[in-house]
């Protein structure tokens, strides 16, 4: 079978089964002191990974999990009650991302910006967020990475590389949100882009080979 086939049908299985994680996702249960289960390890490392929760990560709401639920619940205009609801659960989904979330991230920013200096790298990241964010887009890391022709390192293969350690940090830094892009939601390198219609964005600005475009 040809390597671009079996991009493809690699590509298709991980949709689907993200596709299936999402769903189960979608229903999570409301949290409140006492919770102990896989969703709560899930809203822990979300709020870590935005430098809400400092504790280890041990899949129990007790005291510092709620006080961190609080935090971001008073910074992103929720009602601050320190549980976690469908409004809390919406919001953390919107601007974090679980660890499997964060590995798709970093594959899209070692795949697409490998050899780019280390603020091109978080731009790519930024992209995607930026996308996950925006309502042009569908609003979870998977449907935007594996939307048809999103991004060409999915579709000839490059995704599947190994991320190096600076792709993870990258990843960290774009979903704490450093956006080096002022809010781009495309990009793309102006010595091999096919596309006319890329060319039509309004351009932001330029960050090592590639061009950041609204």
């Amino acid at each position: 079978m040809k390597k671009w086939t079996m991009a493809i049908l690699f590509s298709f299985l991980l949709f689907f089964s993200f596709a299936v994680y999402a769903d189960h996702a979608n229903a999570a249960p409301t949290l409140n002191m006492g919770s102990s289960n896989g969703d709560v390890w899930d809203v822990q490392y979300r709020l870590k990974v935005l430098g809400y929760y400092q504790q280890p990560l041990d899949g129990k709401y007790g005291a510092h999990t709620a006080s961190a639920v609080r935090s971001f619940q008073k910074n992103y205009g929720l009602t601050v009650d320190g549980i976690v609801g469908d409004r809390t659960w919406a919001m953390l989904k919107k601007y974090s991302l679980n660890q499997a979330e964060i590995d798709i991230l970093a594959r899209v920013i070692h795949s697409e910006a490998r050899g780019e200096p280390y603020m091109g790298k978080v731009a790519v990241g930024a992209v995607v967020m930026n996308r996950i964010q925006s309502p042009l887009f569908p609003n979870t890391i998977q449907g935007v990475v594996f939307q048809p022709r999103a991004f060409t390192a999915v579709d000839d293969g490059q995704y599947w590389l190994t991320p190096d350690r600076s792709a993870y940090l990258a990843a960290f830094d774009a979903v704490r949100g450093w956006d080096p892009t002022k809010n781009s939601l495309y990009y793309f390198n102006p010595d091999t882009a096919t596309s006319a219609w890329i060319w039509t964005r309004p351009q932001v600005l330029k960050i090592g080979k590639h061009i950041f475009a609204r």
